[in-house]
């Protein structure tokens, strides 16, 4: 037997409120529904991402006092630019060089390897004892007793190395470089020095300070004076310091000069040869530039020790190369008084001869 329908006793309007609140909810569960997929779409492509992303791991390492896996991270290493290994004789070149160009204002030094010279002054020395022209002109260079130091002048090279014994008795070991200026009439072979003259007479007439003399009219002096006098010096021909310049003598720095006149007795022996690609084992020294505009500073040389040289004392050194045993002994000059003991005297003109008018001679 059929449950009859119970009536509905509920007006109209009820029953229509009814309707729109059953369907707000079926709206709202729809919504609800669609922000759970959404929401779960977004975080499984996290998942993704971030799995992407996650750092790779090293194959599992068991630890052998447990039974706890460890996981080892690997992590990139950065490229790092490899820093070149300095080259030991470019640093001793570099050095020296530095050391060489501390006066230098004119030509650069060109430097050789301090750790080369002793190989390369034997090297040059057992060269031209073996030469036939220098046999014939009597070439020795072993010990010389009283004799420190013999003297070798590249001409071609326009330079002056002083050597000292080695442990065999034989002048092969390079002490001093200096820069020089010599000529076409320069004679080659082999001398010993006979007299010195605190200032001489040359061609021109000119005159050199400290001039020790090689052999016949050749000498080692300064760089020509128009006059007898410290202030008058030729500035065009000081410029010329480095190159083939001179009417057959050896010019040099009154430094370079003063240094024979004061250290190199007479006796000492001096070769003149030509090598024009290699100047000598320590290499050519620089060259200072006086301005021929400067009417206060042209007529001197800026090594002369002369206390009234208005140039800054720290040209004192000039652009000698020079061993540690040549420093060591230059010091001791200064400390002891030889350097200043032998100065000629102080004599000056009071201006400085225009070469512009008189032309160069010497």
């Amino acid at each position: 037997m059929s449950t009859p329908n119970k009536p509905d006793r509920r007006s109209a309007a009820q029953r229509q409120a009814a309707r729109r609140k059953t369907a707000r909810r079926r709206k709202a569960r729809t919504i609800l529904i669609s922000c759970c997929a959404a929401l779960l779409v977004v975080c499984v492509g996290a998942g993704i991402f971030l799995t992407r992303q996650a750092p790779q791991t090293a194959p599992v390492e068991e630890d052998a006092s447990s039974d706890t896996t460890v996981m080892a991270e690997v992590t990139p290493t950065p490229e790092v630019e490899a820093t070149p290994t300095p080259d030991p004789a470019q640093q001793r070149i570099d050095e020296a060089t530095e050391l060489a160009s501390a006066n230098t204002t004119g030509t650069a030094p060109v430097v050789t390897d301090p750790d080369t010279w002793n190989a390369r002054g034997k090297e040059l020395m057992d060269r031209l004892c073996a030469d036939e022209f220098y046999i014939s002109e009597g070439i020795d260079v072993t010990e010389k007793e009283g004799f420190p130091y013999l003297i070798a002048v590249n001409r071609a090279a326009s330079t002056v190395t002083v050597y000292t014994l080695d442990e065999e008795g034989r002048y092969t070991v390079p002490y001093m470089a200096m820069v020089c200026s010599g000529g076409p009439d320069t004679p080659l072979g082999f001398f010993a020095t006979p007299v010195d003259y605190p200032w001489r007479l040359l061609s021109g007439p000119c005159y050199g300070q400290y001039a020790t003399r090689i052999w016949d009219a050749y000498l080692f002096h300064s760089v020509p004076y128009y006059t007898q006098h410290k202030d008058d010096l030729e500035y065009d021909q000081y410029n010329q310091l480095g190159t083939q310049a001179s009417l057959g003598c050896i010019r040099l720095a009154v430094v370079d000069v003063k240094w024979i006149y004061d250290n190199c007795d007479l006796g000492t022996r001096v070769i003149i040869y030509d090598d024009e690609n290699d100047p000598g084992p320590m290499g050519k020294p620089g060259t200072i530039y006086t301005d021929p505009a400067d009417e206060d500073m042209r007529g001197w040389d800026p090594t002369d020790p002369d206390p009234e040289n208005p140039w800054d004392d720290k040209y004192l050194t000039g652009t000698t190369i020079r061993s540690q045993a040549a420093w060591d002994e230059w010091y001791a000059a200064q400390e002891d008084g030889r350097w200043t003991g032998s100065l000629t005297p102080t004599d000056l003109q009071g201006f400085s001869t225009d070469s512009s008018i008189e032309g160069t001679r010497g």
